[in-house]
């Protein structure tokens, strides 16, 4: 497992988990390096279009996936936009997006501008996988009244994480990785996966001893 197909064209997303599993030795591709399709995502939460995309994407190119699904959801939304927060404002990017949530946040107090990144991503060995597996995070902040910050994605110049007395676009990005939504749940995967590296490696070493 050297290779393993990314069921995404974000480039932000490729570069974020290109660097978590640098350190496993695996390559990581997009779905657009084989010039597969976007799944449709008909599912109705975050884990059933994580899968959805994960065995699209290993479907067609015939090589281990991992798909991300993950958005914001905001307290005072009732969880909006939640799934919905790639298009949130349909086709026009981050730039409406990020216009559209703070106008639909517009004179709400900071006390009420509560909201969680949430991301579910999932690992699926081949097109087939009967067990798949699903890792989970949240990443517990508040909405901005206006963007801070260059670095980032999608909603991270207002997202304002009090921890870190930052929004998420002005954190480095190694410190990001370590502690956002997505680095938590990329973390709970890459344990598996060295786990799964581990034993793998161990059964072979007993099997080469007993041929010899």
């Amino acid at each position: 497992m050297n290779k393993i197909i990314l069921a995404s064209g974000n480039r932000g997303k490729l570069e974020e988990l290109r660097a978590m599993l640098a350190e496993l030795g695996i390559e990581v591709l997009s779905q657009g390096d084989f010039d597969i399709p976007g799944a449709e995502e008909t599912g109705a939460t975050f884990v059933e279009n994580a899968l959805l995309k994960a065995f699209h994407a290993a479907a067609h190119a015939g090589l281990p996936a991992i798909a991300d699904d993950s958005g914001l959801c905001v307290d005072a939304l009732d969880g909006a936009p939640g799934i919905h927060s790639a298009r949130y404002a349909g086709d026009g990017g981050d730039a409406a997006n990020n216009a559209k949530l703070l106008d639909a946040l517009a004179g709400l107090p900071e006390e009420r501008r509560g909201s969680h990144f949430h991301s579910t991503v999932v690992f699926v060995r081949h097109a087939a996988d009967p067990a798949p597996m699903v890792c989970q995070g949240d990443w517990h902040g508040r909405v901005l009244t206006a963007p801070r910050g260059e670095g980032g994605f999608g909603y991270d110049p207002l997202f304002w994480v009090p921890a870190e007395n930052a929004s998420a676009a002005e954190l480095p990005p190694g410190r990001k990785n370590a502690i956002s939504h997505r680095g938590q749940a990329m973390q709970a995967l890459l344990m598996r996966l060295t786990q799964i590296r581990r034993l793998t490696t161990e059964a072979q070493s007993t099997q080469s001893m007993k041929s010899c």
